[in-house]
C-alpha cells in the first residue's frame, strides 16, 4: 500500500449517494492531498468517534477506499466535510496523503452534508438520530417527506424520530434513569398528552404500576399465543366528537379491534396536531 492511502493499482473511486443531489450544480474534483493540509470541520455535529483500532488496521492493510469530501479554505488547506473518522484513523496509520473529493459549496451545504452523513451511520443512538433529524428540519426548513428522501428512511420512521426529538431535557433525563432507550419506549412517553402526563406516566413505570411498552408488548404476545386461535372480541374502535355549536366535528378511528380509551384518543389527537403543525400533512 502506498502512503497515499490507496493500494497500488487501485484508482480513486467514490459512490456519490447523498452527495450527488446536494452538489448537482457543482463539478467535484478528485485529488490526492497531503494529510497535514487537511483539517477537521469545527462545526462537525459528531463529537464521539468511537474506537478507531479496527479502522486504522484496515487502512494500514487496504488503504482508504472511499475518499474524504473536502472544501478548500485558502492557504492550501482543506476542511473536511465528510470523512473525519477516516482522517483520524489515517493519521494513526501513518499515511502522508489521502484521496479526496473537493467540493465548491457554501457553509450551509457543508453543514447539510455533515448532518446527512452522520445520520447514515449505523451506530447512532436513538437520541443522536432524533436530534439529527430535528437539526435538518430546524436549520434547513425541510419537511418530513424531504428528510425521508434525503436519508433514505420511511416517512413513518422520520415522524416517529421527530416525535422523540420533541422530548424535553427533563423528560429525557428521567427516561435515561429508568433505562428507557428503545424507540418504542420513548414514543410511548412522547405520545402522552403533555409534559405533565409524560412525568405521570414515567412515575407509574418507576413505581411498578405499569410496565414499559416493550414488556407490555411481550405480555400481549404471550397472551395471544396462549389463547391459540381464539376469535378476538370486537370492541368499538371509532371515537367521534362534535362541538356544541356543531361547527367542529372530529372522528378518530383505530385500525385494530382493541377499542379505544381516553389515553389512546389523546395520543392520536396529539400526533395529528403535531403533524399539521410541522407541515408534514396538508390541510
Amino acid at each position: 500500500m502506498s502512503k497515499r492511502g490507496l493500494p497500488t493499482g487501485v484508482q480513486m473511486r467514490h459512490d456519490f449517494h447523498y452527495v450527488e443531489e446536494l452538489t448537482r450544480s457543482n463539478r467535484p474534483v478528485g485529488k490526492i492531498i497531503p494529510i497535514d493540509r487537511i483539517e477537521p470541520n469545527p462545526e462537525q455535529p459528531r463529537h464521539e468517534f468511537g474506537d478507531l483500532t479496527e479502522l486504522t488496521q484496515s487502512i494500514r492493510e487496504k488503504g482508504v477506499l472511499e475518499p474524504l469530501l473536502v472544501k478548500p479554505t485558502g492557504n492550501g488547506k482543506y476542511m473536511i466535510i465528510a470523512g473525519e473518522r477516516r482522517w483520524r484513523a489515517s493519521n494513526l496509520a501513518g499515511l502522508e496523503e489521502l484521496p479526496c473529493i473537493e467540493l465548491d459549496i457554501d457553509n450551509e451545504g457543508v453543514a447539510e452534508i455533515a448532518l446527512i452523513e452522520n445520520l447514515q451511520r449505523k451506530d447512532l443512538t436513538i437520541w443522536e438520530e432524533a436530534d439529527g433529524l430535528k437539526a435538518l428540519a430546524d436549520k434547513f426548513g425541510y419537511t418530513q417527506d424531504q428528510i425521508a428522501k434525503k436519508i433514505s428512511k420511511s416517512r413513518s420512521t422520520v415522524t416517529e424520530l421527530m416525535t422523540v426529538a420533541g422530548l424535553t431535557g427533563d423528560v429525557r433525563e428521567k427516561c435515561r434513569k429508568l433505562g428507557i432507550s428503545s424507540k418504542s419506549g420513548l414514543l410511548d412517553v412522547a405520545r402522552q398528552f403533555d409534559e405533565a402526563a409524560m412525568f405521570e406516566h414515567l412515575q407509574k413505570i418507576e413505581r411498578g404500576e405499569i410496565k414499559p411498552v416493550q414488556l407490555r408488548k411481550e405480555d400481549k404476545s404471550k397472551s395471544d399465543n396462549s389463547n391459540g386461535s381464539a376469535t378476538p372480541i370486537k370492541t368499538k374502535n371509532t371515537f367521534s366528537y362534535a362541538s356544541k355549536d356543531g361547527d367542529v366535528k372530529v372522528s378518530v378511528s383505530f385500525a385494530d379491534n382493541s377499542g379505544y380509551d381516553k389515553r389512546r384518543v389523546l395520543e392520536a389527537l396529539k400526533q395529528a396536531f403535531e403533524d399539521i403543525r410541522d407541515g408534514s400533512v396538508s390541510v
